[in-house]
């Protein structure tokens, strides 16, 4: 059993999808720093000097001990975005890399050189095709 996990583990493909979580994980807090920092406080701004993160509809107010039940749609709107940015990225990455291995794919090959002996030996045989 130990020596199947080693063949799995020490597969390409894992390394692979293990490289991708990790940069991915990265990105995805890169992306949410630029949300966060950049776009969620312009679009404030823009929409009249609101911090939309703090947007919640207040359903049931706090009584005591027992805190307020809301619905806070800015941050819910900050996900959304954060989640645009990271599709709309990987939509646009992938299609490069398609548009890359599409050229790659377009190349055609050349059929390898015939030696002299070839050559001769084609000619031979075409013309005994003829002469048949």
């Amino acid at each position: 059993m130990l020596q199947e996990f080693k063949k799995f583990a020490l597969k390409g493909n894992v390394f692979e999808l293990a490289i991708g979580v990790i940069i991915g994980g990265a990105f995805g807090k890169i992306v949410t720093s630029v949300v966060n920092d950049i776009i969620m406080p312009i679009l404030g701004v823009l929409i009249g000097r609101i911090n939309l993160t703090a947007m919640e509809w207040v359903i049931r107010e706090a009584e005591g001990d027992t805190p307020a039940l809301a619905l806070k749609y800015g941050q819910f709107l900050q996900n959304v975005i954060d989640f645009l940015i990271i599709s709309s990225t990987i939509f646009f990455a992938v299609k490069l890399f398609e548009k890359l291995k599409k050229k790659e794919e377009k190349k055609p090959e050349e059929p390898p050189k015939l030696t002299k002996e070839q050559e001769l030996l084609t000619e031979i045989r075409d013309i005994l095709k003829k002469g048949s």
